[in-house]
């Protein structure tokens, strides 16, 4: 099913996006030819999942090579013409092309697609800007790579939810062979000859139950000089049997914990500011970013981060008493796996998620009061809205909730509003 379903995506709207590229012709033919081939390589790659189990580290850097190659030949192809007049379709391309990145992403690949397709929009956008008045046909184009992407993650989040399936067969070669016929009959049970029992092997063990109180009468009593908390000397002898201790378990990683001794990175990778593993940096700053880009923080501690700057959006991972303070947001803000943290709105920002999260404070701005917010298996959560004065009102948000039956509308939930 994993095969077929993205043989159907290159089938369909691999093949949509490749005829109107080809109408257009020019650069966004060629390019186009370069994006086939990446996604004939990530198709012989996924074909490889299905024969194997998963490779190691290194292997899998070799086994990716072809489709990585042909992704940095798509982003070269745009760096090499950038006077072409179809520069904003190039670009387009280039930077959503990264969403093939998603065999090697875990545990959640769907939405790093729809991240990419979000980069690439920023260009598609100018292209119907510019030519939907000239040629219809490039906005029939740009509709097809939008759901082409659209098409990839939809597919990832049905067969690979949580990362690329391997089958765990064998370590590559030749496909398994086709299962054939009915599986095996399972081992006869070995024979007892019931015939040679007589009825009283049978009811024995009855006979004794049946016994009632008297089933005690002939055990052993044990009297005060066999009893050992009365007679310390008995416990010199061989220790009596003890069923193994349950071990104890592995405590479960605490949200924003793990490696820290890893070197602190601040830089700018293509359209994505990464910042990782900082730990008591309380004056990072994102400086002149663009509309496209998105900040990322991974296991930082103790640290703020400024943005200074309209930008795609701000995701805060597996991070422990960290704040971030921005100016505009084009998508959201997202928190996962983090602890004690705090996220300062000066402009706009339309969504803000928090996911397995303890401890939220979210300071909103008068411009930002429509925003939604989207939580889930998250705790002491506080909304604080601007009163007007230079103070702020405190909302928590509801943990807690209580659902119950009704016939004609079947399950209605409501917050549990807390008492204490």
């Amino acid at each position: 099913m994993s095969v077929n379903g993205y043989q159907d995506i290159v089938q369909g709207p691999l093949q949509a996006y490749l005829e109107l590229s080809k109408q257009i012709g020019g650069d966004v033919a060629a390019h186009a030819a370069l994006v086939n081939s990446a996604f004939q390589a990530q198709l012989r790659y996924i074909q490889l999942a299905t024969q194997r189990s998963k490779p190691s580290q290194n292997e899998e850097v070799s086994l990716l090579a072809p489709t990585s190659d042909q992704i940095s030949s798509i982003q070269q192809f745009r760096e090499k013409n950038r006077t072409s007049p179809y520069f904003n379709h190039l670009s387009a391309i280039s930077e959503s092309i990264p969403a093939l990145g998603w065999v090697a992403v875990s545990p959640t690949p769907a939405p790093y697609v729809k991240e990419m397709n979000d980069a690439g929009q920023f260009y598609t956008n100018r292209v119907l800007k510019e030519w939907k008045e000239k040629d219809k046909r490039h906005a029939e184009w740009c509709r097809a790579w939008v759901q082409l992407l659209a098409e990839l993650q939809a597919y990832v989040k049905q067969n690979h939810t949580t990362g690329l399936v391997w089958s765990g067969r064998g370590s590559g070669g030749a496909p398994p062979p086709p299962p054939g016929g009915m599986p095996p009959p399972p081992p006869a049970l070995p024979e007892v000859d019931f015939s040679n029992m007589t009825v009283d092997d049978r009811s024995a063990l009855f006979a004794e139950i049946n016994q009632g109180e008297a089933i005690t009468s002939s055990l052993k009593k044990v009297t005060s000089d066999m009893q050992t908390h009365k007679n310390p000397q008995l416990r010199q002898g061989p220790a009596p049997f003890k069923a193994a201790g349950k071990a104890p378990g592995k405590p479960l990683p605490a949200p924003g914990a793990g490696v820290m001794d890893k070197p602190p990175v601040f830089m700018r990778d293509g359209k994505k500011w990464l910042i990782e593993y900082q730990k008591g940096a309380s004056n990072l700053v994102v400086e002149n970013p663009d509309m496209n880009n998105v900040v990322y923080m991974f296991r930082c501690r103790d640290s703020a981060v400024t943005v200074k700057g309209k930008v795609n959006g701000v995701v805060l991972d597996s991070c422990t008493k960290c704040a971030v303070v921005f100016d505009n947001l084009v998508s959201g803000v997202e928190f996962v796996n983090c602890q004690s943290v705090q996220m300062q709105v000066l402009g706009k920002v339309p969504t803000i998620s928090i996911d397995k999260t303890d401890g939220c404070q979210v300071y909103l701005s008068p411009e930002s009061l429509d925003v939604e917010i989207v939580s889930s298996k998250s705790s002491e959560m506080n909304v604080l809205i601007p009163k007007g004065n230079g103070d702020y009102s405190e909302h928590p948000i509801p943990e807690q909730f209580k659902t119950v039956l009704s016939k004609p509308a079947g399950l209605v939930t409501t917050p549990v509003e807390s008492k204490g």
